[in-house]
């Protein structure tokens, strides 16, 4: 293909061409093909760890209370494991973020996701590693079942302990968070990056929007995962089923939390695979030279100026080099007042974020009397749809109505208000207590032990519930005054209990009253509501987001994408799984033991106080950040005028230095033309004369 040449050019140069007010094309074809194929490659490849790393995250958040009965933890130390992950991103996410920008970013991304997938594994190793598990129980597993006992005879059944570990198994949980946390570092600042870098202004806002849709979809696998293996019992192959004594609705049921993590690891493990076969990075307009041409078009088309917001790696930079410039990079982002405006506001809103989501599932098993297995379940099928929904058309509307950076940052906080405004109604959705005799119900006072059970020798601190036919749930068999019973296994009736009164039946059955109808009656307006306002606040997600990109220096890029990652793990993702489960553990009312002493899970809250002080929080903390968005938006527009006004005089600068060039050129090329015209006159007076 020849290069294409302004009219007044001629081919044998006689007459000179203003090389830098034309452009040449001379491209190759599979070039072109080659170029356009590996953005491609490189965003389903990252789409693929996105997905995997938010499967494998979704999963552990649909584990807690799951992991909280199987090593009797309270929700707390829960909430410490949780944002161990987040410990990992600290460790090193400064470091990987501005190092790995000027490094190989694909391979990087890769080995961050082989870390990942080991550290998922170590997670399930406690599993393998630990006893069978065990709950309290009065009632045994008979091959005759019309045998009868007394459930006071041998009222707390609580194994021995001299089979415990003496160190904790959750160690091993909460150790291999953190190896996950360092394994997803260099994921989501290198790989929005670079696609940032190669990929055009108008696509790269729809191409990030795709990357968090797909991120957001991972959740919906892992909540469904988390669903499927909840209904499985912990020790699924290495015990007889017919031998458990509770259901997945028991709050002593531990699903098999294990297999979930095995499963994410394999996918995470995959997902580091496309990796290794992408490049360090892409030819872009600016440095193709044509391998046929003039000096004159190659030297033009090396020195063409990208994009203004695209950066190129350094190839050749040291490691001593890039060190020294760090710490000077780092002031210069700091010194960014928009940017650290927007920093506490996103740290605010992702701690009420982070609280809500982590606690969500186990706000409506207590809330609304759901298995953890339906919780989850609706959770992926619902909830997290309407999130990936929001987010994708987010991106498409920043792109449909080309909002700029200003845009951008009005769109985010008018979702969030809004959604804000809704979520007040989660107050008005009210579910009673479960009637629990002697904790959220009295006998006649709240107390566990009454005349009715005087006769039998209790445990107070014991968690083997029965519903007696008068609709109420008692701590124990032994609690309700029951002095026999037939039957076995989950069939098993308790009879003559003298705590139990309705016409004369004095009979109690295994497990927890189901008598749940209005929360049966008000759960639809919970889920409803609750699409709804996960899609409004997801809608600014992805504006928000570009807005972080736009709002700083080009150079900075990768380096602002770290630091907003290390602060929002540091001071949103860390504290708030903590802090959201201590005010949780405050609302409860009866706490299971562990075998050995001590304070295990709880297995009933208060609801009421759960609701207040869940949803409390999670607005409170929402307030504050509006509060700080008023500053923010005053320095970004001032910040706006400032650029115009810079970029407008450096156009009139500019304008007027290349029009002075422009009369030189005229005037030296009329010298010219005058001079050349006076010798041609001489000549021709020399020869008439």
């Amino acid at each position: 293909m020849k290069p294409w040449r302004p009219r007044h050019c001629t081919r044998n140069g006689s007459v000179p061409c203003t090389l830098s007010r034309f452009v040449y094309i001379n491209v190759n074809p599979s070039l072109i093909s080659f170029s356009l194929s590996i953005p491609q490659m490189f965003l389903v490849a990252l789409s693929f760890a996105y997905f995997a790393k938010a499967l494998s995250g979704s999963y552990m958040k649909s584990t807690i209370t799951q992991l909280e009965r199987r090593f009797d933890i309270p929700s707390y130390l829960i909430g410490v494991i949780d944002g161990s992950f987040e410990i990992g991103n600290l460790l090193v996410i400064a470091f990987v973020s501005y190092f790995g920008a000027k490094l190989h970013r694909p391979k990087i991304i890769a080995m961050g996701c082989l870390l990942m997938s080991f550290g998922t594994f170590i997670i399930a190793l406690p599993h393998f590693i630990i006893g069978r598990y065990e709950f309290e129980t009065s009632v045994r597993w008979m091959v005759n079942s019309t045998q009868s006992s007394s459930p006071y005879l041998s009222n707390s059944f609580l194994p021995g302990c001299e089979g415990e570990s003496n160190l904790s198994m959750w160690i091993y949980v909460l150790l291999g968070n953190v190896l996950r946390g360092i394994g997803e570092t260099p994921v989501q600042p290198l790989g929005i990056s670079y696609i940032d870098d190669f990929a055009t202004e108008e696509n790269a806002a729809f191409y990030v929007g795709c990357v968090q849709t797909i991120s957001v979809v991972g959740p919906v696998f892992g909540y469904l995962l988390g669903s499927l293996c909840a209904k499985i019992y912990v020790d699924i192959g290495f015990v007889k089923m017919e031998t458990i004594t509770i259901t997945p609705a028991d709050a002593r049921w531990v699903g098999a939390w294990w297999l979930g993590y095995l499963i994410a690891g394999v996918i995470t493990l995959l997902s580091a695979i496309p990796f290794w076969f992408l490049p360090r990075s892409l030819p872009t307009a600016g440095s193709r030279v044509p391998k046929k041409g003039t000096q004159e078009e190659a030297s033009f088309i090396k020195e063409a100026p990208l994009p203004k917001h695209k950066y190129q790696a350094e190839e050749h930079t040291t490691f001593i080099e890039m060190a020294k410039d760090f710490i000077p990079t780092l002031r210069t982002l700091l010194g960014h007042p928009v940017y650290v405006i927007y920093l506490y506001v996103v740290v605010i809103q992702l701690n009420s974020l982070i609280g809500m989501v982590t606690y969500k599932p186990k706000y409506i098993e207590q809330h609304f009397r759901q298995s953890a297995s339906k919780a989850n379940f609706l959770m992926g099928v619902i909830n997290i749809p309407a999130v990936a929904l929001g987010m994708f058309s987010g991106g498409l509307l920043m792109k449909r109505l080309k909002l700029n950076i200003m845009g951008a940052a009005k769109f985010a906080f008018c979702t969030s208000l809004i959604g804000y405004v809704l979520s007040m109604f989660f107050f008005a959705m009210s579910c009673e207590n479960a009637k629990v005799a002697g904790v959220t119900v009295s006998y006649d006072k709240h107390s566990l032990f009454m005349p009715c059970n005087s006769d039998c020798v209790c445990s107070s601190s014991e968690w083997d519930p029965v519903c007696g036919r008068n609709g109420i749930t008692y701590v124990s068999p032994c609690l309700a005054g029951c002095t026999t019973s037939t039957g076995s296994g989950k069939d098993t009736v308790f009879s003559n209990c003298s705590c139990v009164s309705v016409a004369g039946n004095f009979t109690a059955a295994t497990g927890q009253c189901l008598n749940k109808d209005d929360c049966d009656r008000m759960f639809p307006y919970f889920l409803a509501l609750s699409v709804i306002t996960s899609f409004i606040i997801s809608l600014g997600g992805t504006p928000g987001y570009m807005f972080l990109i736009r709002c700083i220096k080009p150079q900075l890029k990768s380096l602002a994408l770290g630091f907003h990652a290390l602060a929002t793990r540091t001071l949103a993702g860390i504290p708030a799984p903590i802090y959201f489960g201590a005010i949780i553990d405050t609302t409860c009312l009866k706490w299971g033991q562990k075998r050995c002493g001590g304070v295990g899970a709880c297995r009933i809250y208060n609801t009421t106080a759960y609701r207040i002080a869940y949803l409390g929080l999670t607005l409170s903390l929402r307030t504050i950040s509006f509060i700080i968005c008023i500053p923010g938006f005053i320095l970004l527009s001032r910040q706006l005028k400032e650029e115009k006004k810079s970029i407008l005089h450096s156009a009139l600068t500019n304008g007027g230095t290349e029009l002075e060039a422009l009369r030189k050129e005229e005037f030296v090329i009329l010298n010219s033309d005058l001079g050349v015209n006076a010798t041609d006159n001489s000549t021709d007076r020399h020869t008439q004369l």
